[in-house]
């Protein structure tokens, strides 16, 4: 088997909620621009390649789609590339987006949502994706403290037929079991990578796995990306080994072992590069021995 020939369909399935992904999805924030992710001053995408890698993205079986309005360039919208490449969307098609930080019209960022302002949010996501109802919200924390006022704002939006699931993104298990006491919540985003991790969350991955929740990392491949010293070095030397073991890149390999972590865990790699695509979408096939994930697991915690 080749990555020709797998789609996102060998990753697996989950449910959330009563939606039914594929564990292998697409993040569209790179889609927007090239270099840095969320720089007011990056050169915006090419559009004709960004609209192909969404469309490659579904020919090879992703359905789940992870997006936002606040993802966007001074010529390009993540949402916007969505709708022009998508709709008529498919049936399986599940549009996670998420709502909390603001950028103004010059990208840069303003303050949090308040939580009466979240209405809003959720109406330009549907105003930019051209749909009647989000299937999937996120709330993004941004502040300490409680998020009640906030996540019960988007639960009621959730019971006026605007939203259909409720997640959370930078959260920890206080804030889970804060919003579960107000509505359901199907997904928790946070950052979370191989090497980039801690028993702290580590631990939350896993309860989230417990209550059926499933768990998004973002900056998956990243990794420990910017840290120094020797740590860094020998989990790079590590996660290289086995790559050259399989033939693959590296960014496939942390892609396939945080897959590996549990059934609930979904990726939402994203790239505005076809064969980037490709590649990320291979990886959810990839089988790594038990050797192989002692290997990796020795070094995320070292």
């Amino acid at each position: 088997m080749n990555s020709e020939t797998i789609t996102a369909k060998d990753s697996g399935t989950w449910k959330l909620g009563d939606l039914t992904v594929n564990r292998i999805g697409f993040g569209t924030m790179r889609l927007t621009q090239d270099g840095a992710a969320l720089d007011p001053r990056a050169v915006p995408s090419d559009r004709g390649r960004a609209l192909s890698v969404l469309r490659r993205a579904v020919e090879l079986g992703v359905n789940h789609l992870d997006t936002a309005a606040f993802y966007f360039s001074p010529l390009r919208s993540a949402n916007e590339l969505v709708n022009s490449a998508l709709a008529p969307y498919p049936d399986d098609l599940v549009i996670t987006t998420k709502v909390g930080p603001g950028r103004d019209q010059h990208g840069e960022w303003t303050d949090a949502a308040t939580p009466a302002q979240l209405r809003g949010q959720v109406e330009e996501n549907l105003r930019q994706l051209g749909r009647d109802h989000l299937d999937v919200v996120n709330y993004r924390r941004q502040r300490p403290g409680s998020i009640a006022e906030h996540f019960g704002a988007l639960a009621e939006l959730r019971e006026a037929g605007l939203i259909r699931h409720l997640g959370l993104s930078g959260v920890g298990p206080e804030h889970l079991a804060e919003a579960q006491a107000i509505a359901p919540v199907v997904c928790v985003q946070n950052k979370y990578g191989l090497g980039a991790a801690s028993p702290e969350s580590d631990a939350f991955l896993r309860s989230c796995g417990e209550q059926g929740i499933a768990f998004v990392p973002f900056y998956a491949i990243a990794g420990h990306a910017g840290e120094r010293g020797a740590a860094g070095a020998a989990q790079d030397a590590e996660v290289l080994a086995v790559a050259a073991a399989h033939g693959v890149s590296a960014a496939e390999i942390r892609l396939a072992w945080s897959l590996h972590l549990g059934p609930h865990v979904l990726a939402i790699p994203g790239t505005g590069n076809p064969a980037h695509l490709e590649a990320n979408v291979a990886a959810g096939a990839l089988k790594l021995s038990d050797e192989e994930l002692a290997r990796l697991d020795a070094v995320h915690c070292a």
